[in-house]
């Protein structure tokens, strides 16, 4: 891949690209690293199309980029661990049928991840990405102001809980250790991406339980406003999946939905999830 090999099409003003002329699946260099994380840091996420990739390619793409979380209670790609099987159907809906960022329950949550379309319903099972930082440069002063400095809860277990996790012996086993190794911790509400410097938000519906320096009612009407807001259409960008197709996005202030509109069919996605750091907030003038 040279730069003129290179094609990166933005698909919104905030938020998506899509970009070819450079083979996944084959492995990339130095510089094609490079340039995939610029246009990443630029667009939030970055939509291939006809790049299938089996799950050991995938995992050797996803690890060029960091280390790679296991995740505790999915299930695995076959002798690969770190490719997670996401398999729904009417008979395993989706768990996640709501915005969320990947695995806040981490003191270090994710830098990025890495999605791959193996099986597609006929229609629907579209997945959508919103960009944190665009929805928190929207919010008017006042909120801006107000925002900074909190910190929210994130649990485990509003994603996880048993009823869904722990139905056989063995489940119960595994979903045990995984919440003993996960309690709810603590992240700024608004954070500073670590790289480009811009705030953006820093909560989501998935694993977000509350604003510890509100009250309980001043808590959940925040983060029902910010939930909603961080969803308006012109933050977002909606990807309509074939077979083949990849994603790769930026955990560290986005969100994502896939769509649930698919039952009875079935769907299934492959994913890496890139390990990333201890999320942090700083002012622009470095205070």
């Amino acid at each position: 891949m040279t730069p003129s090999t290179l094609s990166i099409q933005p698909l919104g003003p905030a938020i998506g690209a899509l970009v070819s002329g450079v083979p996944l699946a084959d492995g990339i260099d130095d510089a094609q690293r490079d340039a995939l994380l610029a246009a990443l840091l630029k667009h939030h996420v970055l939509l291939f199309e006809n790049q299938p990739i089996e799950p050991l390619a995938q995992r050797a793409l996803a690890a060029r980029f960091g280390e790679l979380h296991i995740h505790p209670v999915y299930p695995q790609a076959p002798g690969v661990p770190e490719i997670i099987v996401l398999d729904t159907s009417h008979d395993n809906p989706p768990d996640n049928d709501n915005w969320h960022t990947d695995v806040t329950f981490l003191p270090a949550p994710a830098m990025g991840a890495i999605l791959s379309a193996r099986v597609l319903p006929p229609s629907g099972g579209d997945t959508l990405w919103a960009s944190g930082t665009a929805a928190y440069e929207a919010l008017s002063a006042p909120w801006r102001a107000m925002l900074t400095g909190l910190t929210a809860e994130h649990d485990f277990l509003k994603s996880f809980p048993a009823h869904r996790f722990a139905r056989t012996p063995a489940e119960r086993v595994q979903w045990e250790k995984a919440r003993a190794s996960h309690p709810p911790l603590l992240h700024p509400v608004v954070r500073t991406h670590p790289v480009s410097g811009r705030q953006g938000l820093f909560v989501n519906e998935g694993f977000t339980t509350r604003i510890v320096e509100l009250s309980a009612t001043e808590s959940d009407a925040t983060l029902r406003q910010l939930f909603a807001h961080a969803a308006r259409p012109e933050f977002t960008v909606r990807w309509r999946w074939k077979v083949g197709d990849l994603a790769f996005w930026d955990n560290r202030l986005t969100q994502h939905y896939a769509t649930a509109d698919y039952l009875p069919a079935r769907r299934v996605m492959h994913r890496a999830t890139i390990l990333g750091d201890v999320p942090f907030y700083r002012a622009a003038d470095g205070s």
